[in-house]
């Protein structure tokens, strides 16, 4: 950790999370100034933001999130602090679970904690669990989370994508007829079968006090592959009041259409968890990690240049295009050496 680091600065409202989660890790003092600075509501109380990082104690916790955005929102900023903390995370979320914005809980759940796995962040501790579902505009979703904490990571070679060789999903439905998740496993197994048998998407109709503020549904499917890789995508109903209604039909068609895009990107970590894996590897003992996403999104483009001013990491980017070895849509290795990070909140009596 830099002690008394010099400053960072930056202008805008854009990758707030980014900026302060690494600057959480890296212990480097961060300046954010016009963050939306010609609204009359700018979002936060002021329109310049000064952060001194501290300690992450961790601990048993709950907090209340904002509906404006779900509840992965907030998970995805967790997941990279969770395994730095003094004490094991044990965090309790409401609000939103399912939207049109951000990662669900399902598919963080699905993805990011196997992702975590292979970097050695496991044990009996290490959960996510959708309590009760809440829908926007009203919410009232729950979600556990708790998470062991670790001193050093384990480097990765993550290069073999392998074959997809099952696709496992959820259809939730709340506050509507429990017959939508069925034909949302119907209209998207219209699609999926044709091109591998192994699929079982659960319905997950939560009734009373589970099933949140609002009414909806939706869909989130994952692939998995012969080596382990998660690939997944999601749908969710338009909330209520906003937007044309949407058949369930067609949501489940359009779901599985997006799997089948995310499969055609490839990779061995899908499109949602490429900046948490780049992260993991920056953290990761001195050791050479290596891992092949498919084309970079704009939010990891982002995240390399913050990994680069916070960290001083640079990796080695590689464009692999597709041929006979690689299937669908042209890949990017990626290899760096980590910083030997090591978890000082957790020697600190």
């Amino acid at each position: 950790m830099a002690t008394q680091a010099h400053c960072l600065s930056y202008s805008g409202c854009n990758f707030l999370r980014q900026r302060l989660v690494l600057s959480t890790l890296s212990g480097r003092p961060v300046k954010i100034r016009k963050i939306r600075a010609r609204d009359d509501n700018p979002g936060l109380r002021g329109t310049t933001l000064y952060y001194q990082p501290g300690l992450l104690y961790g601990g048993s916790m709950e907090h209340d999130c904002s509906v404006l955005r779900s509840i992965g929102y907030y998970l995805e900023s967790l997941l990279c602090l969770a395994p730095f903390m003094k004490h094991p995370l044990r965090i309790v979320l409401r609000g939103v679970t399912n939207d049109q914005v951000d990662p669900s809980v399902d598919v963080l759940k699905a993805t990011a904690l196997p992702l975590l796995k292979q970097f050695g962040i496991d044990g009996e501790s290490f959960e996510l669990k959708v309590v009760r579902r809440g829908m926007p505009p009203g919410g009232g979703g729950e979600v556990f989370f708790s998470c062991p904490v670790r001193k050093v990571l384990k480097p990765i070679q993550l290069i073999d994508p392998g074959k997809i060789k099952r696709i496992r999903g959820t259809a939730y439905s709340v506050r509507v007829s429990p017959q939508m998740a069925n034909r949302i496993v119907d209209s998207a197994r219209s699609i999926l079968n044709k091109f591998i048998p192994d699929i079982y998407i659960y319905t997950d109709h939560m009734k009373g006090i589970n099933s949140g503020k609002s009414p909806g549904f939706g869909l989130s499917l994952v692939a998995e592959t012969t080596n382990g890789t998660f690939l997944s995508a999601e749908l969710a109903s338009n909330p209520q009041g906003q937007g044309a209604a949407m058949l369930p039909e067609d949501l489940g068609r359009n779901c599985a259409r997006l799997l089948l895009e995310e499969i055609y990107r490839g990779g061995c970590v899908d499109s949602t968890n490429q900046s948490l894996a780049l992260l993991l590897m920056t953290l990761g003992q001195q050791d050479v990690s290596k891992v092949l996403l498919g084309p970079l999104s704009p939010y990891t483009i982002e995240f390399l240049r913050h990994l680069k001013s916070f960290f001083q990491i640079m990796f080695k980017i590689e464009t692999k295009p597709c041929g006979e070895e690689l299937k669908g849509g042209d890949k990017v290795l990626m290899t760096c050496v980590g910083v030997g990070f090591s978890n000082l909140s957790k020697t600190l009596k």
